[in-house]
């Protein structure tokens, strides 16, 4: 990164806003929380409306002094926890029948502009990726792990085609320690150099990485679950994801628990799955033209919501579904 640009300076578009707030404006009038503060977008517009409350949680301990200014400026209207969202059921103040429940699992221009995050290949600095409450590093990651379970991290997390050969140049190269993005970049470059795409042939390994060291599969299942068993009917959740795997999961959450279907092929017609949600839109919400003109870093996002139906929930089907990726963030220790 220029070391002329103040992060401080760069600015964030929280996306599909108008989207969001068109979603929940017909349930204004009580409290919503954000589970991915950030910069504060959606919590701002929502908070325009004075019959408004915010619960606000982030797990990147940065946000904390954006959250200090809302707290200023909008009193006991706004509230925020410095956590990760799983633990949505754990916040130290009891949340009665909140309205709805916002993720947008993007990362900030201003979290991938941060070098001590080392969360961009575009950027020169350490290889941490931390978002805040973290085990460990990528780092860790590229210099603990064997071959053939960074092979998985990256085939399964970054859908990398390429993943044996780059894990394999990682395991001879590591001799001398892999600490910078440059380094790993250099990796990469070296295994890809003759193929040429849209995308930057970093792109994919650092996504695993930043999953992995996150437990993004973890805490997005988990907040999902937890955040339906907070929800009152008649709450919506939203989620906007930014990748297919997030997409995968988010999609087979709401898609599945919204659909009758038999318990099991072996049980009687009758006896059927009650649904969890309804969903008004069948499809996922993508930006608008205008909206990728202003930003184009919005052009991978798609919005999903559910509105909860009853207070009936078993989602071992949904775990079960993910597992094979669950086991594969424990492959660090």
């Amino acid at each position: 990164m220029n070391a002329t640009i103040k992060l401080e300076n760069v600015n964030h578009f929280p996306v599909l806003l108008k989207e969001v707030i068109s979603i929940i404006s017909p349930l204004y009038g009580g409290t919503f929380i954000d589970c991915t503060f950030g910069q504060g977008g959606y919590s701002k517009k929502i908070l325009e409306n004075k019959s408004n409350k915010i619960f606000a949680i982030d797990r990147d301990y940065s946000s904390k002094k954006i959250a200090n200014q809302f707290k200023k400026k909008y009193h006991d209207r706004f509230k925020f926890e410095n956590r990760k969202f799983s633990e949505i059921l754990n916040l130290s103040k009891n949340i009665e029948n909140p309205k709805g429940i916002i993720f947008d699992l993007g990362y900030s221009t201003k979290q991938i502009k941060d070098p001590e995050k080392g969360l961009s290949f575009n950027n020169k600095g350490k290889l941490n990726m931390k978002m805040g409450l973290n085990d460990f590093s990528a780092d860790d990651v590229v210099n603990k792990l064997g071959q053939k379970e960074l092979t998985k991290v990256f085939r399964l997390f970054g859908e990398e085609n390429s993943s044996k050969i780059i894990s394999k140049k990682i395991i001879s190269f590591r001799k001398n320690k892999i600490i910078q993005t440059e380094d790993l970049v250099n990796i990469i470059n070296s295994v890809k150099k003759k193929k040429f795409s849209k995308t930057h042939n970093a792109t994919k390994v650092f996504q695993a990485l930043r999953i992995i060291v996150n437990n993004e599969i973890s805490e997005l299942i988990y907040g999902l679950i937890n955040s339906f068993k907070l929800l009152p009917v008649g709450g919506i959740v939203i989620i906007v994801t930014f990748h297919s795997i997030e997409d995968k999961i988010v999609k087979f959450f709401l898609k599945n628990y919204s659909e009758n279907k038999n318990v099991s092929r072996y049980l009687p017609s009758r006896i059927e799955k009650k649904k969890l949600f309804k969903l008004i839109d069948k499809k996922p919400i993508i930006p608008s033209k205008k909206e990728l003109e202003l930003n184009p870093a919005s052009r991978s996002a798609k919005l999903r919501y559910g509105i909860k139906l009853n207070n009936h929930f078993d989602f071992s089907e949904f775990i079960k579904k993910f597992n094979y990726l669950l086991e594969v963030e424990k492959l660090v220790k």
